[in-house]
């Protein structure tokens, strides 16, 4: 199982230039979906307005090279290496899904444009690389959604709770889980099983991909920018009019001290 590549036998019945038109149709549906909830929600134009406003109350000019050496910094600490997040169990099934669906994704296009065709070996390596990062999405996504959700950990409802927010996760969960069912069924020639397991994951993998609007999906492509102003807008002063963080009594006022979020 681990070592075989699954698309191989697909190939078998389905000709490989099927399956390479599928993988080009998500990647035209991820940009497609990213590009109408850019524009349905507005989000590049709040994020240029908030750009806007920070240059207006920076207090400091930020150099070209400083900018370079922030832009490395955020993609180092902040995309990387998931450094936002505060709870650690957090931050390690956030990487363990970010870097296993990484994994997933580039393997199943190695495995369908350079391997697929009859005839044509696959190197070991791609299948177990592609089986674990099937399961790395499977142990991050299923730690995070039954025990780590705020409304799970903090709010103690049900982890069968689903929200439309949860459509990415709940998507990618089941697309990767259907994945090593369907390869585990045809490692044992359980040829019908097989296909109903194929047949789940292609639907899966569609609903993850054409779901976007819908999802936070788009989410991952916002984030290197957000985390790359936020630090600019830090080298700036912009950012100084902010209210205290939480671990410090106000100046002024009342002067009460607020807590940390529970779900932290």
């Amino acid at each position: 199982m681990l070592t075989n590549n699954p698309f191989a036998e697909v190939a078998t019945i389905l000709p490989p230039v099927a399956m390479k038109s599928f993988i080009i149709i998500m990647v035209l549906l991820v940009i497609a979906g990213t590009i109408f909830d850019v524009i349905h929600k507005k989000s590049a134009k709040y994020f240029f307005e908030s750009m806007k406003k920070s240059k207006a109350s920076a207090t400091r000019s930020v150099g070209g090279g400083e900018k370079i050496k922030i832009a490395f910094s955020a993609a180092a600490h902040d995309v990387l290496a998931s450094g936002e997040f505060c709870n650690n169990r957090r931050r390690f099934a956030h990487l363990l899904t970010m870097y296993g669906f990484v994994l997933f994704l580039i393997t199943t296009s190695v495995m369908i444009f350079a391997y697929s065709d009859s005839g044509v070996v696959t190197p070991v390596v791609f299948p177990l690389l592609w089986h674990l990062g099937a399961l790395m999405v499977c142990v991050g996504g299923y730690w995070f959604w039954f025990f780590i959700r705020a409304d799970v950990a903090s709010e103690g409802n049900s982890p069968f709770r689903y929200m439309p927010a949860d459509l990415f996760v709940v998507s990618l969960v089941a697309c990767t889980t259907l994945a090593l069912i369907w390869s585990f069924s045809q490692s044992v020639g359980v040829g019908i099983l097989a296909w109903l397991f194929f047949s789940a994951f292609i639907v899966s993998t569609v609903i993850l991909f054409a779901g976007i609007p819908w999802s936070k999906f788009a989410h991952m492509f916002f984030k290197p920018a957000a985390a790359y102003q936020k630090r600019v807008a830090d080298a700036d002063g912009s950012r100084n009019n902010l209210p205290l963080p939480s671990d410090q009594p106000a100046k002024f006022g009342l002067g009460i001290k607020r807590e940390r979020p529970r779900h932290y």
